[in-house]
């Protein structure tokens, strides 16, 4: 799609898209939200940066690939998983750090970091699916089938 209207706002709506997405993230497990509703909405976004501007626009603006940062959420979330067998707990146990950071106790947890790659799974996957449904075959194989 190739409207002036378009292209002039999905930059904003994209960027406002993945500040929500990082805000439903972030409320998570104390209200309605998470890593999978927050990696939606901000797969959502990047589906919409590419109808804008194709996506070849959307690979340049996420820098890694998309699998890969699928590939990392679930890294991420695994190790969050094993880490309470490793502390003697059951598995999947939320286990809970407060680290002091400039002088304020900042409250971490297993159960954020699982979120994230949750989020990160999300985000990867769909973003992937979407740029192979965004891109066109290329002509090297249409012309290969033909021979």
């Amino acid at each position: 799609m190739n409207t002036l209207i378009l292209r002039t706002v999905a930059p904003l709506i994209t960027a406002l898209m993945l500040l929500f997405s990082v805000f439903v993230l972030l409320r998570g497990h104390n209200e309605p939200g998470g890593g999978f509703i927050g990696g939606l909405i901000a797969a959502s976004a990047l589906a919409i940066f590419g109808v804008a501007y194709g996506p070849g626009a959307v690979q340049r603006a996420i820098r890694f690939h998309p699998m890969a940062i699928a590939g990392a959420g679930l890294f991420l979330s695994t190790i969050s998983g094993f880490a309470s067998i490793f502390a003697g707990v059951p598995f999947m146990s939320g286990l809970w750090i407060y680290p002091n950071v400039f002088g304020v106790e900042l409250p971490l947890s297993t159960v954020m970091s699982f979120d994230i790659g949750v989020y990160l799974v999300v985000v990867g996957a769909i973003t992937a699916i979407a740029l192979s449904l965004e891109t066109e075959p290329d002509d090297e194989d249409e012309t290969e089938g033909g021979r």
